[in-house]
C-alpha cells in the first residue's frame, strides 16, 4: 500500500468509527454534536480526496489544509463528548490515537507541497 492508500484506509476507518462511537448520543444531540462531529470527520476524507483530484498544487494544498482543520474539529468534539459522558474512555482513546496518526500523516503531506 501506498503513503496515500494507507492515509486513505486510516481517514475511512476514522469516519466509520466516529459514525460507531456518536450512534448512541442524546437524541437532543442528533442536529448539534453528534451532527457536527459526523460532518467535521466525512470532511477529512473528502476534502483529502478532492484535493488529490485537482490538478494544481496549490488547490491540493488548500484541500490538505481544509481536511486537517476538519480533523483537528473531529478531535476536540471527542473530547467534548467525553466530558459530557456520551463516549467512553476506551472508545474516545481510540479515536484520538487514529485522529493523531492521521495529523501526523496529513500534516507531512501539507508540509511538502511546497
Amino acid at each position: 500500500m501506498t503513503f496515500h492508500e494507507t492515509l486513505q484506509k486510516k481517514m475511512d476507518d476514522y469516519v466509520h468509527l466516529i459514525y460507531k462511537i456518536t450512534r448512541n448520543f442524546p437524541k437532543d444531540e442528533v442536529y448539534g454534536a453528534r451532527s457536527q462531529i459526523r460532518r467535521a470527520a466525512l470532511s477529512v476524507i473528502l476534502n483529502y480526496t478532492e484535493g488529490y483530484a485537482r490538478q494544481q498544487e496549490k488547490v491540493l494544498r488548500n484541500f490538505l489544509q481544509i481536511s486537517y482543520g476538519s480533523l483537528k474539529e473531529s478531535r476536540y468534539l471527542l473530547d467534548f463528548s467525553l466530558k459530557e459522558k456520551w463516549i467512553s474512555d476506551d472508545a474516545c482513546k481510540e479515536a484520538i490515537i487514529l485522529a493523531d496518526e492521521i495529523g501526523a500523516m496529513l500534516w507531512s503531506t501539507i508540509k511538502n507541497c511546497s
